[in-house]
């Protein structure tokens, strides 16, 4: 749906319910009521013992505390699944969002707190396709290694690098879909609207390849590294904002009782 239309879709919506079409907003109805503006709390013990741990999660910086924008991706799967910005990133490359997948059943059924860790052009035709995992290898693979040299220049210190890595130059991240066994599993697919106003009038639109990877702390807890190709088709309504990017980002499962939006 172009961004000329979300506006008076929704409209159209809230009519049918009986609603008056003008009070209608471009993020009604989302899981657990958030909304564009809406404050946003969340209790940072489970981010605080996962980065004692070593993960590579971010804790929540100061300004971080409101809900920016709100998206809804549309992937080759069962359910909905839907990011609320604490941080677009659009200027830093340095996203947060949580999370939220709500299962066929209209129930939330997981919430990951997270927090983007690097952003990459692929500039080749071959890495392109890698990262959207087109020609049955790349993006998809069984795992996925993060190289302690790749973080060299994303403001770890040594400290921290010694924290994560340990005496291995390298972290593996497993795969978390489809048959754990096999080689490769072509990644979802779809398209991500994200809206930066209540009235749906800004925001970008963007087609997605996308694979999770998790690897066990050592308390027994998951960290998710998310890994997202995005390829930009319209921004604010203008279908002349083209681009290409990988995502990678760093994600912590919550309770839905550590979250408060109001």
């Amino acid at each position: 749906m172009g961004w000329s239309n979300a506006f008076d879709y929704l409209r159209g919506v809230a009519a049918k319910r009986g609603a008056d079409p003008s009070e209608a907003r471009a993020d009604a109805d989302l899981p657990l009521g958030a909304r564009i503006g809406s404050l946003f709390t969340l209790q940072q013990s489970p981010l605080i013992r996962a980065n004692a741990e070593g993960s590579l999660i971010r804790l929540p910086l100061p300004g971080e505390t409101r809900i920016q924008a709100v998206s809804q991706i549309r992937l080759n799967l069962a359910g909905g699944l839907y990011r609320y910005y604490l941080s677009k990133g659009d200027l830093d490359a340095r996203e947060t969002f949580l999370q939220v997948y709500q299962n066929a059943k209209g129930e939330v059924a997981e919430l990951m707190y997270c927090t983007q860790l690097a952003r990459v052009i692929p500039e080749t035709v071959e890495d392109q396709e890698a990262y959207m995992g087109v020609s049955g290898a790349g993006l998809g693979d069984r795992s996925y290694t993060l190289w302690r040299n790749q973080l060299d220049d994303y403001g770890l210190d040594q400290a921290d690098l010694d924290l994560i890595f340990g005496q291995h130059e390298g972290v593996d991240f497993w795969r978390d879909a489809g048959d754990s066994q096999a080689e490769f599993v072509a990644p979802f697919s779809g398209t991500e609207t994200r809206i930066d106003d209540a009235a749906g009038r800004n925001g970008l639109r963007q087609e997605m390849y996308f694979m999770p990877y998790v690897r066990k702390l050592p308390s027994g807890g998951s960290e998710y590294l998310l890994i997202t190709t995005e390829v930009i088709s319209s921004v604010n309504g203008d279908n002349s904002k083209r681009g290409i990017h990988v995502d990678f980002v760093i994600g912590i499962p919550v309770e839905q009782e550590r979250i408060v939006i109001q």
